[in-house]
């Protein structure tokens, strides 16, 4: 069942599962507060200067899932990497026109159309590389998203030494700009309520993450950046659902994380072993509103961890609260505060991929912390 939930952001987001229609976002539909202006993303809790730069790539071995009149598939790859430049063009965020198609599709109308088109970031555009054989994350947003909603998470880890490598997975958001202005709408929007939707999206976005890798590794001119032996996947709903996915077709992910994403992709009978962590809101602790964690949770033979973070909503693991103040939109009573969701998802995600990507080994992921008492380590502290 669709589940379309009125989140802290005032976004309309669509949850990994999907049929019948949704109901009004809460926040979108009843405004509470007057727009503050511009938002700004905080800053990377690393001093190193972070750079970013777009891609766009063709695959032309399979045709467009979603849009039958086109034969290549063709994708938009934003990169975040370390840099040695701090001056320059801080990049935009995302276009005044994918800014309007965003706010129309999630039903925002608390601020001008172009809002979202004025967040400031941190990463200065176009800025040169610096490093070698860095380990690579590659980032998937969740369904009517694109990519720029994770900026905040994307820029932080390439100040921590990380190359990042978002994918806008085109037609499957709001809005995707492509070579020449073109913009891509959500034609996959059209089908979300057909049997096994869900499960063909997982299956089409592996196959963009292993195209994508190939791209990265050995065809683009700067790829002696990427340790191709150290590789990781994390996404946000049904992207966290397609880092299943993905690590299940491509040997080359090496480790995975799923935040807030019901799974679809069938994991091996017998097991697999590479490290994974779930970490999600109260809908998906042990025996909640949704079970796809607790059927996969047994299907998972090597390092795991399943963190459930109490006061989190579905956007809580993306920019969506950072941007709620400038959307006119005032947080529900009890939720994560905006730098908060920001911190525990930065703190946790990062711990994640320098654990298994850099071997550094990170005691706040073995147990509680009280320096954030807001998560919990499940299923042993779950009451289960």
């Amino acid at each position: 069942m669709r589940q379309l939930l009125a989140v802290a952001a005032g976004l309309l987001v669509l949850a990994a599962s999907a049929c019948s229609a949704p109901t009004p976002p809460r926040s979108a539909a009843n405004p509470t507060a007057t727009p503050t202006g511009p938002a700004t993303l905080p800053a990377p809790t690393s001093p190193h200067p972070v750079g970013t730069t777009a891609l766009y790539l063709k695959d032309t071995s399979r045709p467009d899932p979603w849009n039958l009149d086109v034969k290549v598939r063709e994708l938009k790859v934003t990169l975040w990497y370390p840099t040695k430049q701090r001056d320059g063009q801080r990049a935009p965020y995302m276009t005044p026109k994918e800014s309007e198609l965003l706010m129309k599709g999630s039903k925002i109308t608390s601020a001008p159309y172009d809002t979202l088109s004025k967040t400031r970031t941190n990463a200065v555009e176009d800025a040169k590389p610096t490093g070698r054989k860095l380990p690579l994350v590659v980032l998937s947003p969740g369904f009517t998203k694109p990519m720029s909603t994770l900026t905040s998470l994307a820029e932080d880890l390439a100040s921590r030494g990380y190359v990042v490598a978002g994918i806008d997975h085109t037609y499957e958001s709001y809005a995707t700009t492509l070579p020449g202005g073109r913009v891509a709408e959500c034609l996959a929007c059209d089908s979300d309520s057909d049997p096994g939707f869900g499960t063909g999206v997982v299956q089409g976005r592996a196959a963009d993450v292993s195209f994508v890798l190939d791209q990265l590794t050995s065809k683009w001119d700067k790829s002696g950046l990427i340790d191709r032996s150290r590789i990781a996947m994390v996404g946000q709903s049904i992207g966290g659902a397609s880092a299943v996915a993905a690590m299940v077709k491509d040997s080359r992910v090496r480790a995975g994380i799923d935040m807030d994403g019901t799974t679809y992709a069938r994991i091996p009978k017998n097991g697999f072993s590479r490290p994974f962590l779930f970490m999600g809101s109260p809908q998906h602790a042990p025996g909640g509103r949704d079970n796809s964690w607790d059927r996969d949770w047994k299907l998972l033979t090597g390092w795991k961890r399943w963190l459930v973070l109490s006061g989190a909503e579905h956007a809580s693991f993306t920019d969506g609260p950072l941007v709620a103040s400038a959307l006119g939109i005032k947080p529900a009573y009890g939720v994560l505060p905006a730098a908060r969701s920001a911190e525990l998802t930065r703190t946790y995600v990062a711990a994640f991929l320098d654990q298994h990507l850099k071997s550094q080994r990170q005691p706040l992921l073995d147990k509680p912390s009280s320096r954030y008492p807001e998560v919990t380590f499940c299923p042993a502290t779950c009451g289960q």
